[in-house]
């Protein structure tokens, strides 16, 4: 059921609407998981079948195992829950926006302490 009022189009961004949520279901899930130690012991240990394990679609694996954020909002992940499965590889926000501008770690801090001054 289409929405009465459809959010507006931003160039370069995906809302994470009612439809991405039913789309990123699994993902999300998946991600939540590692809230615990044991669930990213045991991702670490076998990705691929922790994967399946949550039937995670072919995109979503994929952007999984390239560890794109990009790929991953795409394919139906929630920022928040993004975060969990991005901690397990040490990247915290700055490596995110890094990925989400096409700059790398380095730029994208020089671009922060610019933005402040």
């Amino acid at each position: 059921m289409a929405s009465s009022n459809p959010l507006p189009k931003i160039p370069g961004t995906t809302p994470f609407d009612g439809e991405q949520a039913k789309k990123g279901y699994a993902l999300n899930k998946m991600c939540f998981s590692f809230n615990a130690i044991e669930n990213r012991d045991e991702f670490l240990k076998d990705e691929e079948a922790y994967m399946r394990k949550y039937s995670l679609t072919e995109p979503q694996a994929a952007a999984i195992r390239a560890k794109n954020v990009l790929q991953l909002i795409a394919a139906g992940g929630n920022a928040y829950y993004l975060a969990k499965f991005a901690g397990i590889f040490k990247l915290d926000m700055q490596d995110i926006g890094a990925q989400q501008t096409g700059m790398t770690k380095d730029e994208f801090k020089a671009m922060l302490v610019a933005a402040g001054k």
